[in-house]
């Protein structure tokens, strides 16, 4: 059996904790054309923080999140955690009060931070380090695929190997890695890219199912008959065979992802998160 998310944090922090998803009013350079305007092809136009706290400053964010939350955890901690677009793309002067004002409050644990691996100079690092030496900072990165050919055709926007840079340097500066691993690209192999995350030292792992969301280009291949979604059984056995490959300190923090419904396309059975949870958790058991 896999290290969940839940066991892990329960035997860091002692208790139950939950994500606080923010929104730091980012953009990202897949977008502003500093690499294209045209975002990777499955990308929502809320760049993936669909489920943050939007329009508010940092601290109300918080405030509102954990109102949100609190039913679901008695007696917990949380994680303050930058979620929508790139959250390391920014001045450092406007990143260092962004962060510092994220872990300011006593119930808040630890920082979670969303980022490509390209956007991570050296001063940002070190503001990073600087930060972990007071709560613990974890970076999250997008790699999608390993596959530099299914990368380009997501419009990913970097070469793979810049990913394996930006882990060894994240790890020389004590800070902890999660991979983003997206399963079912069209022509990729998802495990193949888990074996090449676990080479270049990822603490930690987040799998996402493709789904297709309205408004995206990814939208436009999937109504051309370009390719097919995943069924639930396949992305099962997908997922199965890329956990298994996991030694046995790195942290499965997610096993599947779902976007807003009102924007899904595909695939339909993805709406219904507790059946597909219940499913997922049953079949790798």
């Amino acid at each position: 059996m896999y290290k969940t998310a839940n066991a892990y944090y329960h035997e860091k922090f002692g208790c139950k904790v939950y994500k606080l998803s923010l929104d730091g009013g980012f953009t990202c350079p897949n977008r502003d054309g500093s690499i294209s305007t045209e975002g990777c092809i499955f990308c929502s136009a809320l760049g993936s923080g669909e489920f943050a706290e939007h329009g508010a400053d940092i601290r109300m964010q918080l405030e509102l999140a954990k109102k949100r939350v609190e039913r679901k955890i008695k007696n917990g901690k949380y994680i303050a955690y930058f979620q929508s677009f790139t959250n390391t793309y920014a001045p450092i002067d406007r990143l260092k009060a962004l962060f510092y004002e994220a872990i300011a409050p006593d119930y808040i644990v630890g920082l979670n931070i969303a980022t490509r691996p390209d956007c991570l100079s050296e001063s940002v690092i070190e503001l990073l380090k600087e930060l972990n030496a007071i709560k613990p900072v974890t970076v999250e990165l997008g790699l999608q695929t390993a596959d530099d050919r299914v990368a380009k055709y997501i419009n990913r926007g970097y070469q793979t190997e810049v990913y394996a840079d930006a882990v060894l340097r994240l790890k020389q500066a004590e800070l902890e890695v999660i991979t983003h691993i997206i399963i079912g690209l069209p022509n990729d192999d998802p495990i193949s890219t888990t074996r090449f995350a676990v080479a270049c030292g990822t603490d930690g792992v987040k799998f996402h199912l493709l789904h297709i969301l309205k408004n995206t280009r990814l939208a436009e291949e999937y109504k051309a008959g370009c390719f097919k979604a995943l069924t639930l059984e396949e992305y099962a056995e997908l997922l199965k065979n890329c956990i298994d490959l996991l030694p046995k300190h790195i942290v499965v923090h997610r096993i599947t992802g779902d976007g807003a419904k009102k924007d899904l396309i595909a695939p339909l059975w993805s709406a219904d998160k507790k059946k597909t949870l219940n499913y997922l958790n049953a079949y790798l058991a």
